[in-house]
């Protein structure tokens, strides 16, 4: 009898770890994790259980996803208290925090999400978070109900701002959304930053008989959940969640280092409120610390004079490794062949005055960019600074930098050179007074409306500027990334085609090389699909999106009344089939503009955008329509009869896409130049 007590002892040592892991109770309806060690989720992507006991969904790698869901479906139909066939109430509890390397820079987000499925495969990083991708968000097939708590602004998901809590249904345009924060006890309400690395813990409870969502959020440190919630939302999840479902989290990465971790967890069905998560019981979030090295010395008792002089040599000692290191660059002997194209960095940190936030034009999908002023010559500048992990394939990029910085044309930014630090290029182009089109077109930063005069005259410019790079340089230029954010303009509103980062050069009468798809969805020629190969033809089919863009005030994919995903080249030809394409240019011009102008730049954007490579004419025609030199030919509807969005998905970008949050309704396939894995 004492042999059994000492073994039954010994088998409970070793499931007590389990035992507070993972308590389930009530057929499974309902669970807590407080922690995670030994819980048997499904997951997949970068999600994993970390030694301690933390959920963590992504780790840092860029432009990944994670998911992980609770083993078994849930039957969310036919309890208590509801009607025949109608969602059972639920209530669910979470501890989450989110660490981003750039505390002042969004990140990406988490989802709480109900889904009928764990099979997210064919979902999008970055924006997308994991949960949808650029056709199939707001699809009422998707049967997903989620909860984001979403650190990044993306207009074509109506975001609120880039730190917000959102109700979610079929995707990721918000039912109903509020800025992230909590109501106190006296009903006052006060903000959190969900990216601050703090511990968080969110509420999300459905009431069956109301329909009604509610979604509080508070600091772990709050130790009772608020009185008041954060969103109150009717609607009825009859609709949208199916039989038996899945819980869990999904979430993504993008351009920049951040982790997303769950803490603990619990779920309860029927009005009954979620389990107790055991606050004391969870894993701590990784914290950098760099106080406990310097706590450590100040507690060493030694003799005044000797404390004194061991800080003065500590100090002095740091600072001189901090003058060495702060502008340590990366040079190789192969190098010096670019010598007059390099910048040192101690001159560009100067021009930047740090790299600070004040000097900061923006932040895109690839990187950062900075207004600089060289300190000697006082020219302006801006510098992308752009990450990589790879030493593969630096030299032929920078080989390639270097040859497009020879690059001379009024219509064309000037790449004037490059600098490398350890995981850092930086790219170093002539500054444009006037900043990106994009703003003007959409009304970003309180920018006026274009005229008609100004468009025509972008359009004309970009074509210009294109042309040079495919026909009239020493060698044939492939821009790859024509868009309305990489097109600036100088003090005069003259329009220069910008941003060379993927950008391939071959000579004149070779073939183009197979090479990894980059671009702009919306942007992308078909083909690109199954040659992967970049052509001046490729570059046409992205200027005659861009044209479209300009001429109609529209992003290249854009929401119809009726919430659905509309490629805009589709929506043209439509008007153009029924004779009403005037009513598509821009409305905010109010009708002030030449009509033959814009019916001319209208067609040749829906001819430059031909799914077939041969119907598209080359640079040199579209420079001489817009010139008007050589009349435009009749569209025939037999050549015109296509659905781009179909199109697209058929020919399987859908497994190629990445995130591209440079450009908020953009997203761009992954990108690699001359095999050096770049964030642009």
């Amino acid at each position: 009898m004492p042999q059994m007590k000492i073994t039954v002892s010994l088998l409970l040592g070793v499931i007590h770890p389990l035992a507070a892991a993972l308590v389930a109770a009530g057929g499974g309806d309902q669970f807590v994790y407080s922690g995670f060690t030994g819980a048997n989720l499904t997951m997949d992507g970068t999600a994993t259980v970390t030694p301690g006991g933390l959920l963590e969904l992504t780790n840092g790698t860029l432009q990944l996803k994670g998911h992980a869901f609770h083993p078994r479906p849930l039957h969310f139909r036919g309890g208590r208290g509801t009607g025949a066939g109608a969602v059972r109430s639920f209530s669910t509890s979470f501890v989450f925090g989110i660490l981003s390397a750039y505390p002042d820079i969004s990140a990406h987000g988490i989802v709480f999400v109900v889904s009928p499925t764990t099979d997210f495969s064919t979902a999008l990083a970055s924006q997308y978070l994991g949960l949808v991708n650029v056709t199939s968000n707001g699809d009422e097939r998707n049967r997903i109900f989620g909860v984001e708590l979403d650190t990044l602004q993306q207009d074509e998901f109506r975001d609120i701002n880039d730190n917000h809590v959102g109700v979610d249904i079929n995707g990721l345009i918000s039912l109903q959304a509020s800025d992230a924060g909590y109501y106190d006890d006296e009903g006052r309400f006060k903000n959190l930053t969900l990216i601050s690395q703090d511990e968080m813990r969110v509420w999300v409870d459905y009431d069956a008989g109301s329909n009604r969502v509610n979604v509080t959020l508070a600091p772990l440190a709050v130790a009772n959940k608020p009185g008041k919630s954060l969103i109150s939302a009717i609607y009825n999840l009859s609709s949208v969640i199916t039989d038996t479902a899945y819980v869990g989290f999904s979430s993504a990465t993008g351009s920049f280092n951040s982790r997303h971790y769950v803490l603990g967890w619990s779920f309860a069905m029927d009005n009954v409120s979620a389990p107790s998560i055991d606050i004391a019981k969870l894993p701590k979030l990784p914290r950098e610390s760099t106080k406990a090295g310097r706590s450590k010395v100040l507690l060493i008792v030694l003799p005044v004079a000797s404390a004194a002089a061991v800080f003065g040599l500590g100090t002095a000692t740091v600072l001189l490794v901090r003058r060495r290191t702060k502008y340590t660059e990366l040079r190789e002997d192969w190098e010096v062949e670019f010598g007059p194209h390099r910048f040192s960095y101690k001159d560009l940190h100067r021009a930047t005055e740090g790299f600070t936030n004040t000097n900061l034009l923006g932040v895109g999908g690839f990187g950062r960019v900075y207004k600089g002023v060289l300190p000697i010559s006082d020219t302006e500048i801006a510098v992308k600074m752009v990450s990589h992990g790879s030493t593969q394939g630096v030299k032929e990029f920078v080989a390639e930098v270097v040859s497009l910085g020879r690059l001379q044309h009024r219509n064309l930014v000037r790449l004037l050179g490059y600098c490398r630090r350890k995981g850092e290029l930086l790219l170093v182009y002539e500054y444009m007074a006037n900043g990106s089109l994009d703003k003007y077109l959409y009304g970003q930063d309180g920018k006026p409306t274009l005229s008609w005069l100004q468009r025509f005259k972008i359009i004309k410019d970009i074509a210009s500027g294109l042309l040079y790079l495919h026909e009239e340089w020493e060698k044939v230029v492939v821009h790859r990334d024509i868009k309305a954010s990489n097109v600036l303009l100088d003090g005069g509103m003259n329009g220069q085609l910008g941003d060379f980062g993927l950008a391939r050069l071959y000579d004149h009468g070779s073939d183009p090389q197979s090479t990894h798809v980059v671009g702009t969805i919306g942007y992308l020629a078909p083909e690109l699909a199954r040659t992967s190969k970049a052509t001046p033809l490729t570059d046409v089919f992205a200027l005659g999106t861009f044209i479209l863009e300009v001429t109609c005030g529209r992003r290249p994919i854009f929401q119809d009344a009726n919430n659905q995903q509309v490629m805009l080249v589709d929506w043209v030809l439509e008007h153009w089939r029924r004779g009403t394409l005037v009513d598509t240019v821009d409305a905010k011009l109010h009708d002030d503009f030449v009509i033959s102008e814009a019916c001319l730049v209208l067609e040749l954007g829906l001819m430059c955008s031909h799914p077939f490579v041969n119907a598209r004419p080359n640079m040199r025609q579209v420079a001489r329509y817009l010139s008007k030199e050589l009349p435009l030919p009749e569209l025939m509807p037999t050549d015109m009869s296509f659905h781009m969005l179909a199109l697209m998905q058929n020919e399987g970008f859908d497994s190629y896409i990445q995130s591209n949050p440079s450009s908020s309704s953009k997203a761009s396939i992954g990108s690699t130049t001359s095999g050096l894995s770049l964030g642009r």
